[in-house]
């Protein structure tokens, strides 16, 4: 074998070398590529919205299945198609982007949440409405990304923006555990969920808190913003309306088991004792395993409407 064949054939095996590895990124470039992909897909999504309009961008990127709510948990896609809007002269805005965004392990279900605000119509000068989302994303079976649930709630008009999000700096992913029995997870998790309403209804918002969240638990609440820490929020979550009760309705989890949600409604009363209840609505609910038990980490209520607080 002469020198020029040696070559060739060195350099045939360095770029197969490079083409598997192409293929085959490790658990690190995996997750961070995975996440990267999905918050380019929200960024696609805002940028859909502010270009062709709110409906047709909920259309393109939500789930066959994915929730919204109408008040109430609905088929977001189906509620859509049965509910077209109505036609006027101006062009409502919505508009936002990711400032925080997480990722299972397997790489195929995140959350994303940040800012958004809201303009009448796309030419006003000023927003007439802000606040924040909380979305769920789960990878699909050609390898796109569609949201699962979305919701959100209001707050003050912000004195400063918001970082967008950036990809984490010298990211270290642990090795991806073995795939989960993801039906037998949800049940866990639904458990766990009930496990928190129990110790609600029992010992009070703020000792369930104490009990079931990450000491950097994120808490949205209406009219508010967002609190990021979990002494801030059991003091936010406690004050006048303290006797709180939720109903759990559906829970999802990644493969990997270490990352899930859930959502239902609850019922917000003065006091355990009373019979009067002051507040429904939604709730959401974003869990991540820790020390090997389900952590809630981002917990999200929203009251419903008015006129609807006595169905």
């Amino acid at each position: 074998m002469n020198k020029l064949t040696s070559l060739l054939l060195l350099l045939i095996l360095v770029t197969l070398g490079f083409s598997q590895e192409a293929r085959e990124p490790s658990a690190s470039n995996s997750k961070t590529s995975a996440l990267q992909s999905m918050v380019d897909t929200e960024r696609a999504f805002a940028k859909m919205s502010e270009e062709q309009g709110t409906r047709p961008a909920f259309m393109a990127f939500i789930a066959d299945d994915g929730i919204l709510f109408r008040p109430t948990a609905v088929k977001g896609k189906q509620w859509m198609t049965d509910h077209p809007v109505p036609a006027s002269d101006k062009r409502p805005l919505l508009s936002w982007y990711p400032a925080v965004a997480g990722m299972a392990r397997a790489g195929d279900l995140g959350y994303t949440t940040g800012p958004w605000k809201f303009k009448n119509d796309i030419h006003d000068a000023q927003a007439s409405a802000w606040g924040k989302f909380l979305t769920v994303w789960k990878k699909q079976g050609d390898g796109s990304w569609k949201f699962a649930i979305d919701l959100g709630i209001s707050n003050p008009q912000p004195q400063a923006p918001i970082a967008p999000w950036q990809p984490p700096k010298n990211h270290t992913q642990p090795a991806v555990a073995k795939p989960h029995n993801i039906a037998s997870e949800r049940d866990v998790l639904l458990s766990r969920d009930r496990e928190f309403a129990t110790a609600a209804s029992k010992l009070g918002g703020l000792q369930a808190l104490q009990l079931f969240a990450a000491d950097d638990v994120r808490v949205f609440r209406e009219g508010v913003f967002p609190i990021s820490d979990k002494p801030s929020a059991a003091m936010t979550i406690s004050k006048g309306l303290v006797a709180w009760t939720w109903q759990p309705l559906f829970a999802d989890v990644s493969a990997s088991g270490d990352l899930g949600y859930t959502y239902g409604l609850y019922e917000l009363k003065k006091n355990s004792s009373s019979s009067l209840v002051t507040e429904k609505g939604n709730y959401f609910r974003i869990w991540q395993k820790q020390k090997g038990r389900w952590t809630v980490i981002v917990d999200l209520a929203n009251p419903l409407p008015p006129e609807t607080q006595k169905n």
